[in-house]
């Protein structure tokens, strides 16, 4: 329930009480609630209208509490007046007809998605209030340290208040300036979802969700190739989904993937948008990576797959969009297309700007593996298994680890 509704009742509440942290505070205070009151008094018809109900009363109850704070009376009093006027279940018709936009969640986006909030802190913010991202979640999701997240995020909620940005959606001639930091939240919120920081490999909610509102954003703002490319990306991605783990939740890897398993209706979905977006002339960088995921769908079986192509797409990628991730990938497919021996000087030059990211050291271990380079491959696989917390990742670097190096002393720890 958590995670199907707390994004959604947060952007409830801030609409209603333009407050992230006072909305946040109410939310969690809510589910309290239900975890106490639910299994006594059953649950009810609607679970979540009554979260977001019993959200609003406990901040409306709160601000109450505060009005002895001179200073703030006027203030709250305003607000609490607003909190009991305001009609959860629909938006403001003014404001639904100046901006197009009917969805709260959607509506959040852009709204944390402020030109006077840097990129990093708007996509942090909004992956944080809305996606109930953690904060270490967040933190993997930018390659940063958690500390550094915390901060940005508490930089970003303050710059809110000082500067006193509005809690409202601009009007639509201005919603194009915040879409690329709209788009960035939702692949990263994707992301999270389809490789999961927690203990499940997938989050299919996160997945679905980010689905949800990419269609939203593409009825929204029409014919934009990049926001196209990317629900491409994602229906293309999560089309895998059955097959990604065995029915113990063991990972599966692409190439071990029973294709049969793949959701053709949603690849058939996805092609058609690759199509649609590159008619337009304007490739970019989401447009390049549903291209990539295009070949692998396509193919019927993995020695099928056009490595070489996918090589070459990730190297325009790389030119777009020069990230240490982007390389990563690329040096897989090199590794895919001319073998390990040619990808792993690619891999060499990734190690201090990736020395903390598990795939890496997954990666190199793999090509290391390959080329019969064990012990190196042990540290490797060690290391990965060192920066991941994802049970069904550790289950199985422990496993390729165990297979090729069994006197490592993790390997004998993992099969305890």
């Amino acid at each position: 329930m958590f995670r199907h509704e707390q994004g959604r009742a947060v952007a409830t509440l801030i609409r209603v009480l333009g407050d992230f942290d006072r909305a946040e505070d109410a939310v969690q205070e809510a589910f309290v609630e239900a975890l106490r009151s639910w299994p006594t008094r059953g649950l009810p018809t609607n679970p979540a209208a009554w979260i977001i109900t019993t959200a609003r009363n406990r901040a409306i109850d709160k601000i109450r509490r505060e009005q002895n704070l001179q200073q703030k009376t006027q203030e709250l009093a305003r607000q609490v007046e607003q909190a009991e006027l305001v009609e959860l279940e629909a938006l403001p018709e003014d404001e639904a007809s100046v901006s197009g936009i009917t969805d709260d969640r959607l509506r959040l986006i852009f709204t944390c998605c402020h030109p006077a909030l840097d990129i990093e802190a708007r996509i942090a913010l909004t992956l944080r209030t809305l996606g109930g991202l953690t904060t270490a979640e967040i933190s993997r999701a930018f390659l940063v340290a958690e500390p550094a997240i915390a901060k940005r995020l508490v930089r970003a909620k303050a710059k809110i208040r000082e500067a006193r940005i509005p809690y409202r959606v601009p009007p639509a001639e201005l919603l194009p300036e915040r879409l690329p930091g709209v788009q960035a939240v939702l692949y990263l919120v994707f992301n999270e979802g389809y490789a999961a920081t927690s203990d499940e490999l997938l989050r299919i909610d996160l997945c679905d969700e980010a689905i949800r509102l990419a269609r939203l954003l593409n009825a929204l703002i029409p014919d934009e190739p990049e926001s196209i490319g990317l629900l491409a990306l994602m229906l293309l991605q999560h089309s895998r989904r059955d097959a990604r783990t065995t029915d113990g939740g063991q990972l599966v890897l692409l190439e071990d993937q029973n294709r049969s398993r793949w959701d053709q209706e949603l690849i058939d979905e996805g092609l058609r948008l690759v199509h649609t977006a590159f008619e337009a002339r304007r490739p970019g960088p989401y447009q390049l990576q549903a291209a990539i995921a295009a070949l692998h769908a396509r193919a019927p079986r993995p020695e099928d797959t056009d490595w070489p192509q996918i090589a070459g797409l990730y190297s325009v990628l790389y030119a777009m969009q020069p990230s240490p991730v982007v390389a990563l990938n690329r040096a897989a497919a090199v590794a895919m297309a001319d073998g390990a021996a040619a990808a792993l000087p690619l891999l060499d030059e990734l190690a201090v700007a990736l020395d903390r990211y598990h795939l890496y050291h997954a990666t190199k271990a793999d090509l290391l593996r390959r080329l019969d380079r064990r012990d190196e491959a042990a540290v490797s696989y060690e290391r990965a298994l060192q920066l991941t917390n994802n049970a069904a990742e550790r289950e199985f670097l422990s496993r390729r680890l165990a297979e090729n190096y069994p006197y490592s002393s993790t390997s004998n720890d993992a099969s305890k």
